[in-house]
């Protein structure tokens, strides 16, 4: 990793408590406008390595970069001016109203009597108007809910014209609704305004979707710091979270539940996603099932392959050849229900007709 190319970077940061290593040679190297995300298990460091970017607790060694400034060298004026927190810990503010909470976003900017000049009180206003908050204005803080919060939390931080934002886990206590709300906001500003964001999230389908780079925190060294295509795959994700039960599904970015054991007496006929609420259906009660014929870059092929005892697969764009038909009437014959649901059936898996014929013969077809 070329350092000097970077807006923010790392150098042989190691985090920790009470002088005691936790993570050693943190390596963490970001453009302006990108967004890294952390994850990895509970406990695993994710907060202690922000926590230390940010100095609210001391780095073990090394030390972190802006734009070739050790952040160790700044004050925590001159940091505030850099970068914005907003940290999981609850804020318990008496007798203070949203506004004066965003307000608080420009003392670094103020004189000792945190005065705020016409400036300050436009820039908080729109601050304000950012993060969709002008209504709970005048509203006492503790009042509102837990949603309210992060984004008046968030408008504080923009109020500090800061050029990197770090959040650590600003997603939790959020229902789905705010949750990409606040997301929306935080790849604006880093697109429009080329903030960069440095944050930690549990919800690894969300990470997906909005960052730019992801870092995979777990034991004492990082394992995996790359793009989220380099790094959501199967067995990264299975690694990183111990996954035993269930498995990751790539496709959707999701955990699937595990499979259901046992001897399976169902053989579902699906694709185009049709299949989907029935494997997860069958695998809440518990019903073993086998699966197919189905194209590999099918919406319902992850799925299948996560949850059904056994799936017949085909190569995408080529017609169903004679041992994958014969592999589905073997298992067809191994069962005493076929599930059939509803999806277009064309030239390349046109025998699909001819499993659905036979189960019909053998009186064990269902039509969904």
């Amino acid at each position: 990793m070329d350092k000097n190319c970077y807006y923010f970077h790392t150098k042989d940061l190691s985090v920790g408590y009470k002088g005691k290593p936790l993570i050693r040679d943190i390596s963490i190297g970001l453009h302006k406008g990108e967004i890294l995300t952390l994850i990895g298990p509970n406990g695993s460091g994710k907060s202690t390595i922000l926590k230390s970017i940010t100095k609210h607790l001391q780095a073990i060694a090394g030390d972190s970069f802006v734009e070739e400034i050790s952040v160790k060298s700044l004050s925590y004026k001159e940091l505030s001016k850099k970068m914005a927190v907003v940290l999981t810990e609850r804020l318990r503010p008496e007798m203070m109203s949203c506004r004066d909470i965003v307000s608080t976003g420009r003392y670094p900017y103020t004189g000792t009597m945190g005065i705020l000049s016409e400036e300050d009180k436009k820039i908080v206003d729109e601050a304000l108007q950012k993060v969709h908050g002008e209504d709970l204005s005048d509203r006492d803080f503790l009042s509102i809910s837990d949603g309210q919060k992060q984004r008046i939390l968030l408008a504080r931080a923009i109020c500090q014209k800061p050029e990197i934002i770090i959040l650590d886990e600003p997603t939790s206590f959020l229902d789905i609704k705010h949750k990409l709300e606040l997301l929306t906001i935080l790849r604006q500003m880093a697109k429009d305004e080329n903030i960069t964001v440095i944050m930690s999230l549990h919800e690894i389908d969300l990470a997906q979707k909005i960052s730019d780079k992801i870092m995979c925190v777990k034991g004492e060294m990082i394992e995996n710091f790359g793009t989220p295509k380099e790094i959501f795959t199967k067995e990264i994700i299975t690694s990183l979270y111990e996954i035993e039960e269930g498995a990751y599904n790539i496709s959707f970015g999701s955990v699937e539940l595990p499979k259901p054991v046992g001897e399976a007496k169902t053989f579902v006929i699906s694709s185009c996603g049709s299949g989907i609420e029935v494997f997860r259906h069958l695998q809440k009660e518990k019903i073993p099932f086998y699966c197919g014929i189905i194209y590999e870059n099918d919406l319902d092929y992850s799925v299948a392959v996560s949850l059904a005892t056994e799936v017949v697969t085909a190569t995408p764009f080529e017609e169903i050849t004679d041992e994958q038909y014969a592999r589905a009437i073997k298992l067809i014959d191994l069962c005493d229900h076929v599930i059939k649901t509803d999806f277009p059936i064309g030239k390349s898996n046109k025998r699909i007709e001819d499993l659905v014929k036979y189960a019909e013969m053998k009186d064990i077809l269902e039509c969904r």
